[in-house]
C-alpha cells in the first residue's frame, strides 16, 4: 500500500509539473487566434497574412513534432522541454516586434512552432515510462486539460491588452516555465522520481513498424488527423467567426472566446468519464464522439439563432475533442512497452498539425467564395469521415 501511495505521489508531481509546462505551450498557441481580428482591425496584417501565420506555424510544429519525436526518445526529457520553452519563448518576442514586417513575422512564428514542438512527445514518454497506466492516463488528462485552458487564457489576457502585449505575456511564460522546469527535473532525478531509459526501442517480429501497425497506429492516425482540423484550426478561427459570422463587436469577440474555450476545457474529464463508463472501450468511446460532434455541426450548419449556433458549435468541437482526448490521454500512454512512446507520438502530432496547416490556409483561401455556412459543411463532412473510421473492423482488440 506504501508503494502504491509513493507511486501515486510521484504520478501527481510529474503530472502537475508537465501540465504546468503544457498550459504555458497552449497558452501561446492560442495567442495568434486570440488576438487575429485586433491585428486585421488595427491594419498591421490581413486576414490571409494571419491565416498564413497560422498554416506556417502549424506546418513548423508539425515537422518538429516528427523530428523531436525521434530526437525525445534519445534524449532527457528535461533538456527536450526546459529548452523547447525557453527557445519558443524567444521567437515569440520577436514575432511581436517586427512592426509588421511580415517576412520576419513568419520566420519567427516558424521558430515558434518548431521550438514547441519539442515538448509533447518527450513529456508524453517521461510520464508513461515513470508511472503506472492508471496514472499515466489520468496525467496526460491534466496536461490535455491544460491544452484546453490555454485558448480562455489568451482570451482573456487579449480582453485588456493590445496584441503585442498579449504575445509579451506568453513569451515571459515561456521562459519563465522553461527555467523552473528545467530544475525540478534535477529535483526529480535526483529523488529517483524520473529515471529514463527504462524501455528499449521494439525491434523484433518485422520491426518497429509492425509493431506499431499492431497496435492500430494507422487508424489513430487518421484520428489524429481529423482532430487536429478541429481542435486546431477551428478554434483558431472562433473570434473571427464570432466577428464575422454573427458581427459581434471585437471585444465581445473575444469575450465570448474566452467563456466558449473555458468551456471547451471540461472536455477531458467528461470524455473520460465516459470512456470508463463504457469499460475503458477506447473504439466504441471513439465512434460515440464522432457521431455527436456530426449532429452538432449539422445543428450549427441550420440553426442561424447566435446563441443556440455558438452553443451547438462548442459542442461539437467538444465531441471532436473528445476523440482526441482518448488518443492522447488514452492511446499514447499505451504504448509504453514498445519503447517508442515519444517517435509515435511525435508522428501522430506530426500528422495532426500536418492537417492543421493545410486546413488553416485552405479555410482562410475557401472564406470568401463558400462563406462560413460552407466551411461548417465541411467540418460536418470531417466527423462523418471520423465515424467511418472508427467503426468497428474486423478482429478488431479494444484499446
Amino acid at each position: 500500500m506504501l508503494i502504491k501511495n509513493k507511486q501515486a505521489k510521484n504520478a501527481v508531481l510529474i503530472g502537475t509539473l508537465c501540465s504546468i509546462s503544457y498550459l504555458a505551450v497552449y497558452f501561446a498557441r492560442n495567442t495568434l487566434g486570440a488576438v487575429k481580428q485586433t491585428m486585421i482591425n488595427e491594419g498591421d496584417f490581413t486576414f490571409e497574412q494571419t491565416g498564413m501565420f497560422s498554416s506556417l506555424f502549424f506546418m513548423a510544429y508539425a515537422i518538429g513534432q516528427l523530428i523531436n519525436g525521434y530526437i525525445g526518445d534519445k534524449i532527457k526529457a528535461k533538456y527536450m522541454i526546459s529548452f523547447g520553452l525557453i527557445l519558443a519563448g524567444i521567437s515569440n518576442i520577436v514575432f511581436a516586434n517586427t512592426d509588421a514586417s511580415y517576412m520576419v513575422a513568419s520566420v519567427a512564428y516558424c521558430l515558434t512552432g518548431f521550438f514547441l514542438s519539442m515538448i509533447y512527445g518527450p513529456m508524453t514518454k517521461v510520464v508513461s515510462e515513470n508511472t503506472e497506466p492508471l496514472h499515466a492516463t489520468r496525467c496526460s488528462l491534466g496536461y490535455t486539460l491544460a491544452s484546453f485552458l490555454g485558448s480562455p487564457m489568451a482570451g482573456f489576457i487579449a480582453v485588456f491588452l493590445s496584441w503585442q502585449g498579449t504575445f509579451a505575456v506568453s513569451s515571459i511564460s515561456l521562459i519563465v516555465m522553461g527555467i523552473i522546469c528545467f530544475s525540478v527535473f534535477l529535483i526529480f532525478e535526483k529523488k529517483g522520481i524520473v529515471k529514463y531509459g527504462q524501455y528499449q526501442r521494439a525491434e523484433d517480429n518485422g520491426g518497429s513498424i509492425k509493431i506499431l501497425i499492431k497496435h492500430h497506429i494507422i487508424k489513430f492516425t487518421l484520428i489524429s488527423v481529423i482532430t487536429g482540423v478541429i481542435r486546431t484550426t477551428v478554434i483558431d478561427l472562433l473570434t473571427t467567426y464570432y466577428s464575422q459570422y454573427h458581427n459581434y463587436s471585437d471585444k465581445n469577440a473575444k469575450l465570448i472566446f474566452t467563456v466558449t474555450t473555458l468551456i471547451i476545457t471540461t472536455t477531458s474529464f467528461i470524455s473520460v468519464f465516459i470512456y470508463e463508463k463504457m469499460g475503458r472501450n477506447i473504439n466504441r468511446s471513439v465512434l460515440i464522439f464522432f457521431s455527436f460532434s456530426a449532429v452538432f455541426f449539422l445543428l450549427v450548419f441550420f440553426i442561424k439563432s447566435p446563441v443556440l449556433n455558438i452553443i451547438f458549435l462548442v459542442l461539437a468541437i467538444m465531441a471532436s475533442n473528445a476523440s482526441a482526448t482518448m488518443l492522447w490521454s488514452v492511446y499514447c500512454p499505451s504504448l509504453k512497452r514498445t519503447g517508442m512512446i515519444s517517435s509515435a507520438t511525435g508522428f501522430l502530432d506530426f500528422m495532426s498539425y500536418m492537417s492543421a496547416a493545410a486546413s488553416s490556409a485552405l479555410f482562410a483561401w475557401l472564406l470568401s467564395p463558400i462563406g462560413w455556412r460552407g466551411l461548417i459543411l465541411i467540418w460536418t463532412a470531417l466527423m462523418v469521415l471520423g465515424i467511418l473510421i472508427s467503426l468497428p473492423h474486423k478482429q478488431q482488440k479494444n484499446q
